[in-house]
């Protein structure tokens, strides 16, 4: 009963999070940054307590509770990017998603018991996690991105767009993080390498090979930036496309085992 009303309470806070930063977005209307990432803050609490809770403090990487636990580190990643640079439409979009997936593994996932796992396991899928977030925010922005340059292409500058921060600023925080999860991720394949000992019979050779695509295709993406000046929207395509190969990796096979073959992931 405690977490089911905690868990709608932190349901209800991203919510009115992102009702306040979408404020001046949509309505041109006085922006409640500081009230609204205080409300998202809370809720991000709240939230890894009812993580806590439901999982008995272990780290639980079943469909739903990881893709709970994914949420959570995106949007606590989401408050601190806006603590330096403010980019207040992140949180519009982020915020809903984990109050979305926060019901769904509060209130329709089956009951699941954690995995006993080593600590260097724990280390890997650590690194694993953080560094999905970071490219998953990554990917926020590349999409913020994709639509404020056709926005300016096609001259459209309504409220929302002078509510977002400028396309230079979005750019260069795009890179940032995109460099930031890269490294990440390069720790997430040395650490699988050396403590992972089965990738077929734990079902691992495909995320392998997915994350390696994926970690092909941002390294690729940082070289072009760095060499070519790669941007706009060649970097927006790569940037998606290696997000959605490590969705994939991290989860694709999560849902058909667990949820089409009933089988453990």
């Amino acid at each position: 009963m405690v977490i089911t009303v905690l868990a709608l309470l932190a349901i209800a806070l991203y919510l009115a999070a992102a009702g306040g930063l979408a404020r001046p977005l949509l309505g041109g209307g006085q922006p409640l940054n500081k009230s609204a990432l205080g409300l998202a803050g809370t809720a991000v609490l709240i939230h890894a307590g009812i993580l806590l809770g439901i999982h008995r403090g272990a780290l639980d990487l079943h469909f739903f509770a990881a893709l709970s636990l994914v949420a959570c580190v995106v949007s606590a990643l989401t408050l601190l990017v806006n603590m330096s640079r403010p980019v207040a439409a992140l949180g519009v979009i982020v915020f809903p998603l984990t109050a979305l997936l926060l019901a769904a593994d509060s209130f329709l996932a089956p009951a699941t018991q954690p995995l006993v796992l080593d600590w260097q396991i724990k280390l890997h899928v650590t690194v694993a996690l953080v560094s999905f977030s970071v490219l998953c925010i990554a990917a926020v922005l590349a999409i913020l991105l994709a639509v404020q340059e056709r926005a300016l292409r096609h001259r459209q500058f309504g409220s929302w767009m002078r509510a977002l921060p400028p396309l230079t600023l979005t750019e260069t925080l795009l890179f940032q993080l995109i460099g930031a999860g890269f490294m990440l991720l390069t720790l997430t394949l040395i650490t699988g390498a050396l403590f992972v000992g089965d990738l077929f019979g734990q079902h691992l050779i495909h995320k392998t090979v997915l994350s390696i695509i994926a970690w092909l295709i941002f390294g690729t993406l940082l070289y072009g930036r760095w060499r070519y000046g790669w941007r706009g929207r060649r970097a927006v395509n790569l940037m998606l496309i290696g997000m959605g190969i490590l969705l994939l990796a991290f989860f694709g096979s999560k849902f058909v085992l667990e949820l089409v073959l009933n089988r453990a992931g």
